[in-house]
């Protein structure tokens, strides 16, 4: 007999139960557990609402999670197979409780989410937008596209931290905001305005992630040792994914095949390690250099 609770989500107490349910449900989802945890502890997410995640429990077990990410209008899911019963009291939640109007709150759901996705068409959702994700299939294709010269691999042991933020900040373009240096949301003495902050830091610094794999990271430097490419890898092995997040090159050393380079790098080393696929993104570039499959996400929003 299923004996169902609620509760609010808790960033300090309840990210591991996340991590295992997404990790558990990952193949009936989509939802890869790294998605929700890396933007948890990114400086990009609007922390404001955090509270208006939800989680559903059977007694101990957690079987459902409603949950935003960027923009915090975009609502994502996940639910348990076995507890399809919960899906229109979750897609009740996230429709009066989720933050956003019915103009701009979006659903979010995997292909393979049929009874969220039927109980959201009952209160009007329809899908209006299908948004590629590219993922390579390591049994289906290879990476193998070699270094530049004049550059090199940083040993992962000996990685500078500030000289590896300074590569996220200018990769991510946020050189139009001033230097590194300039890079705190407020100048001392200034009254701490908390949207102008989340503004101000979207792409700054970002704390440690409770499950990264930091040891798998990719990045490389010129010959003058400056970090120019780096692309970030978290190892799930109990989906057998390896899941990219981020990745990112100086805008003067694009085109150059860095990125491809290091997406290589990936390709070998966690291929020995058990990983059957590796996540990309929506950018044509993936399928240029080889990323075989989509992992589609569907957009759905209210129609009056």
């Amino acid at each position: 007999m299923k004996n169902i609770t609620t509760k609010q989500f808790q960033p300090l107490t309840d990210n591991q139960i996340v991590w295992d349910l997404l990790v558990k449900n990952y193949d009936e989802n989509g939802v890869a557990a790294p998605f929700f945890e890396y933007a948890l502890t990114a400086t990009w997410l609007d922390k404001r609402y955090l509270y208006l995640n939800r989680l559903w429990f059977d007694g101990n077990k957690a079987v459902g999670f409603v949950f935003y990410e960027s923009p915090y209008t975009d609502v994502h899911f996940s639910l348990s197979c076995g507890y399809e019963e919960l899906a229109n009291e979750m897609i009740e939640y996230a429709e009066k409780c989720m933050p956003g109007n019915d103009i701009d709150k979006t659903f979010i759901f995997k292909p393979r989410q049929k009874a969220l996705m039927e109980a959201a068409g009952k209160r009007g959702y329809r899908q209006h937008y299908v948004d590629e994700n590219n993922v390579i299939d390591f049994g289906v294709a290879a990476l193998n596209y070699p270094l530049p010269t004049g550059f090199h691999f940083v040993d992962p042991d000996k990685v500078d931290p500030v000289k590896l933020a300074i590569c996220a900040w200018k990769g991510f373009n946020h050189e139009d905001k001033g230097p590194f240096e300039n890079w705190e949301a407020e100048d001392p003495g200034t009254p701490w305005n908390p949207q102008k902050a989340y503004q101000d830091t979207i792409g700054g610094l970002m704390a440690p992630p409770p499950h990264s794999t930091y040891e798998y990271n990719v990045i490389i430097a010129n010959e003058e040792d400056e970090y120019v490419c780096f692309s970030g890898m978290w190892w799930v092995p109990e989906n057998r994914l390896a899941y990219m997040e981020p990745l990112c090159t100086i805008p003067e050393y694009r085109h150059k095949g860095l990125a491809s380079a290091a997406l290589s790098k990936h390709y070998h080393r966690m291929r020995k390690l058990g990983a059957e696929c590796m996540t990309g993104g929506g950018n044509p570039f993936y399928k240029k250099i080889g990323y075989n499959r989509n992992a589609p996400s569907l957009q759905w929003k209210k129609i009056e």
